[in-house]
């Protein structure tokens, strides 16, 4: 969750040549027991992040801060086979269903018993799926029939097992709705807050932190209209919180910033107003040891009741069939947190897919040694700079020099173009043109042994030009009900057979397809990297991957037009596997290689 802007790292080093094992030197997590296991596998995941609500809406109207009956709305029944089937052809292995859990909306559904949220803390009409109100249901949005929305969630997550792909689900760690309710929790289980002593501002097993003797005031800004302006009987600025809590982006006043995460309400993990810490520290050793041993430390241990309200919410969902979790904005809870929830879930499913959000480079290896993620997104480093360099902002030669920054722990680190926080690469303010996503996406998902991101409409080039409500253009809006008009060409009003795109969107489509079955190479799922000189360094990417005989040369153009490339690499033959056809010579290879091309061959000779 990034409503906000983050402050962006980008690092230009200098690019050498260099044979470099993607093993590195960590011995904590990277074992040669991490190759051998991968090549056997043959399959480096693939993550597709589908928006549930906006996925199977048909509905064309994009009326700015437009009502569900007006703008429409997707359900889990619109994933039928042929979508699924759809989704898994781009080598998906892991689907992940953004903004299941029951959030706060202002839709109302008091027919059911949910009646809709104050729109005074609800961001846009649909409402943030980050702003989870019911930790042990979905959106009721999803269902076709909202009484029956658990079991359509389930029977999702049955039609995706069948078509061979996983589940994954968000966990919100940080924060939950501010007006959090579960209708729905299972005997035994408690609200988060209802045990809680509001008389102090924190206590250990309080899950709020409260601003205390202050009532709750909305946030007021002359730039901004609650639902756009549009009447509504709760929009009267006012929502009733005695006392105050505080924010979701640790905001402590009674009334936060508009800019603040006002909509949500920060969880209390044990850590003081003060920044320390009420809980047992984990030993450093522990970061060199398994889950099975993070798992047995936290036995004997007296802990927060938070750390236990979440550790029940993912088993819950662990049961349920869901495969792992996407971890919202994780370094703002503590490492030992993670440590603990983590090593509870692996001890259910030791093959849980485990993704966090982490834009602290210095937090990296605590979180993944200590805190047991398998996989961080690796944005501030690489995704950063791969921008920089289509916009021009950078040299070419700057995204290896970045990559080499993470080599001991590359295999963890998740490559993404875009997802829901991020600008659509065809947007105007990212590349303006959907075809940069031809070389960006290579080298992005051929680098390493890391998984890759795919986000719903990015294959058949969707700009996010919409003009949503409270979300804004250039990101496809989280907030608001609205209809994705590439995804919708492909859609086909349900027939997921691609038959409204145009060619250039079915070539699109199809060079994802066909690069994203290199996945299953040896090369690329467990290979080494060896980085390569080429003539053009300021504006052509290029590397080997290799692994036993395989040796697989990617090379991408980033320049502003077509150019010839000569690349220092021994091989008198090859067979090119996507993209442009090199020529071998004396001297090494030359590729003419097209705007916005991409060569990528298997090369039949180490001599």
């Amino acid at each position: 969750m990034k409503v906000h802007k983050l402050a962006k790292t980008v690092f230009a080093l200098t690019l050498t040549t260099a044979l470099v094992s993607c093993g590195g030197t960590d011995n904590k997590q990277s074992t040669s027991a991490d190759s051998e296991r991968g090549a056997k596998d043959q399959q480096k995941p693939v993550v597709y992040q589908v928006f549930t609500r906006l996925f199977g809406n048909t509905n064309t109207t994009n009326k700015p801060w437009g009502t569900l009956q007006e703008n429409g709305v997707g359900k889990f029944a619109d994933f039928d086979d042929k979508a699924l089937a759809g989704i898994k052809e781009l080598g998906v292995s892991h689907i992940w269903y953004t903004g299941v859990l029951h959030h706060a909306t202002v839709t109302d559904y008091s027919e059911f018993g949910l009646p809709g949220d104050d729109p005074d803390v609800v961001k846009g009409r649909a409402g943030s799926p980050y702003a989870v109100k019911d930790y042990y249901n979905v959106n009721p949005d999803l269902a076709v029939n909202p009484e029956r929305r658990l079991q359509e969630f389930e029977a999702l997550i049955k039609r995706t097992h069948e078509q061979g792909m996983k589940v994954i689900i968000d966990i919100v760690p940080n924060h939950v709705a501010r007006d959090y309710h579960s209708v729905s929790k299972p005997d035994g289980v408690q609200d988060f807050g209802v045990n809680d002593d509001t008389s102090v501002s924190y206590r250990r097993d309080n899950n709020f932190y409260y601003v205390v003797g202050e009532d709750f005031q909305v946030p007021q800004d002359d730039d901004y209209q609650v639902l756009g302006g549009m009447s509504h009987p709760k929009a009267d600025g006012e929502f009733v919180e005695r006392p105050a809590k505080w924010t979701g982006n640790g905001a402590r006043k009674a009334q936060p910033d508009i800019n603040d995460w006002y909509e949500t309400v920060k969880i209390n993990y044990g850590v003081k107003p003060d920044g320390g810490y009420d809980f047992p520290r984990l030993p450093p050793e522990y970061a060199d040891k398994d889950y099975q041993a993070h798992y047995a430390f936290w036995q004997d241990k007296q802990l927060p009741d938070s750390w236990y309200k979440f550790r029940d919410i993912t088993q819950y969902w662990l049961d349920k069939g869901v495969d792992g979790f996407r971890y919202d904005m994780a370094e703002m809870v503590p490492v030992e947190f993670w440590s603990f929830l983590n090593s509870s879930i692996k001890m259910t499913n030791p093959d849980a897919f485990l993704l966090a959000e982490v834009y602290n480079p210095s937090l990296y290896r605590p979180y993944l040694h200590s805190g047991k993620m398998d996989y961080l997104y690796d944005k501030v480093g690489f995704y950063d700079t791969l921008k920089a360099i289509i916009q021009g902002r950078q040299g070419a030669q700057a995204l290896l020099a970045e990559h080499r920054q993470v080599l001991d722990i590359e295999q963890h680190m998740l490559h993404f173009l875009e997802n829901h926080d991020e600008q659509r690469i065809a947007s105007a303010d990212f590349a303006g043109d959907m075809n940069w996503g031809k070389p960006a996406m290579t080298v992005s998902t051929l680098i390493g042994r890391g998984p890759s991101m795919i986000y719903f409409g990015q294959t058949v080039g969707e700009d996010g030009s919409e003009e949503p409500g409270f979300g804004a253009p250039t990101r496809t809006s989280i907030f608001d009900y609205i209809g994705v008009p590439a995804h919708q060409q492909w859609m086909n009003n349900g027939a997921f057979d691609g038959g409204q795109l145009s060619e250039a969107q079915r070539e699109l489509r199809q060079f994802y397809v066909q690069l994203m079955s290199l996945n299953r190479l040896p090369a690329i799922v467990a290979g080494q990297l060896v980085e390569v000189n080429n003539s053009q360094p300021q504006q052509v990417v290029s590397f080997i991957r290799q692994q036993g005989e395989q040796r697989l040369l990617v090379v991408a153009n980033f320049a502003g037009q077509q150019q010839s490339v000569s690349v220092d690499v021994n091989a008198s033959q090859g067979n090119t596997l996507l993209g442009t056809p090199p020529e071998f010579t004396n001297n090494g290879v030359t590729i003419a290689l097209p705007y916005q091309g991409v060569s990528v061959v298997q090369l039949g000779s180490n001599h």
